[in-house]
């Protein structure tokens, strides 16, 4: 009986797209088991790889200028899934990959070219616009996507605020926002929500250059916006998990764009038709650049792990590091870049092992 290996892995940040690992894979299996049927289907969880997960080979792709993270013009990346159904991953615009490391900056780094993308979108005739939250070099709660459809924000005396999420202390009012035809969706890579000890600023603000006085600047800055927020009728933005996604984004998007904010993972999979494949495999091969604790919670490789233990199913993780996860049949290049070469032979070797073959 011909055997089905399903391999869903998600991209190996700043070097892989999901497709480009599981063609890797693939080789590898095919290496293995020579006979077995071989089902690629490439994820993510609204973060890296996005549209090569979700948009089939030769997709409408724009390239569009927009707003990048510190005030330049960048090249934004707008895919199609349809005539009326537009993507893009929120780091196209205000991506930490669009800096240099001396540049980080996340008390000025703006998501402005977020809204500029959503409402481009709309004016191109969508009727709705996926976002991928993920990957930003931001911690401004959507403001700056905010400024992009339309809305302008103040402090106490009426002045405008600058962009960034240093200047969120000041907040005082908002007004504006255009009529925005199109709904969005807001595909949350985290569980994280906007405010408190394990909120946005506290959780991402480091990662994104903030010393200790920037988060706390940081902190009481998106606690302004979700007082702001609740006072306009969405008290619950302050602690919806995803949330403080991409910075904050999720909360603002929701608030900014009416955005329905939803798990990523889940999302994609369900788009990718997961679930039916998932039925028919007898091994699932996922993977990511570095898969740990934190993968099992929100990431697209941890929602294969997940559901494939639930289904009962064989499955191995294939990744550059794996760390803390006893019990997971797991294959690391023991911290090293993988390239599709060393891709392949660890999905080799996962097969072997799974299956019992004998090493090559």
């Amino acid at each position: 009986m011909t055997q089905l290996v399903l391999i869903a892995p998600a991209a190996f940040k700043g070097t892989m797209g999901p497709r480009q690992v599981a063609d890797a894979l693939a080789i590898g299996t095919r290496r293995a088991l020579p006979d077995a049927a071989v089902l690629q289907c490439p994820v993510s969880d609204g973060g890296d790889g996005l549209l090569d997960a979700v948009l089939a080979p030769g997709s409408l792709r724009e390239r569009l200028s927009v707003t990048g993270p510190l005030g330049d013009r960048v090249s934004g990346e707008l895919g199609w899934v349809d005539a009326e159904t537009a993507i893009f991953a929120s780091a196209t615009a205000c991506g930490i990959a669009l800096l240099k490391p001396d540049q980080l900056d996340p008390l000025r780094a703006t998501t402005r070219g977020v809204g500029e993308l959503v409402w481009e979108a709309a004016e191109r005739g969508a009727k709705a616009v996926v976002v991928g939250l993920g990957g930003s070099a931001t911690v401004d709660g959507g403001t700056g996507a905010a400024r992009g459809l339309g809305w302008s924000l103040f402090d106490a005396a009426r002045s405008p605020l600058p962009e960034g999420g240093g200047s969120l202390a000041q907040l005082a009012d908002l007004s504006g926002g255009w009529s925005l035809s199109a709904s969005v969706v807001a595909l949350a890579d985290v569980t994280t929500p906007l405010v408190g000890p394990q909120g946005a600023a506290p959780v991402f603000g480091p990662q994104k250059g903030a010393g200790p006085e920037g988060v706390k600047l940081l902190s009481r800055g998106l606690d302004r916006l979700a007082a702001l927020m609740a006072r306009h009728g969405r008290p619950e933005l302050a602690t919806v998990p995803g949330g403080g996604a991409a910075g904050g984004l999720g909360a603002g998007l929701a608030f900014f764009a009416k955005a329905q904010l939803t798990p990523g993972a889940a999302w994609v999979l369900a788009r990718v038709g997961f679930d039916a494949a998932l039925a028919r495999a007898d091994l699932v091969i996922t993977g990511e650049g570095a898969f740990d604790r934190t993968s099992l919670v929100g990431k697209a490789s941890g929602e294969v792990v997940r559901r494939a233990q639930a289904a009962r199913k064989r499955v191995a993780v294939v990744a550059g590091r794996v760390e803390g996860l006893g019990g997971l049949h797991a294959l690391d290049g023991e911290g090293r870049v993988l390239d599709a070469a060393g891709i392949a032979t660890l999905g080799e070797r996962a097969v072997r092992e799974a299956f019992g073959l004998p090493a090559a």
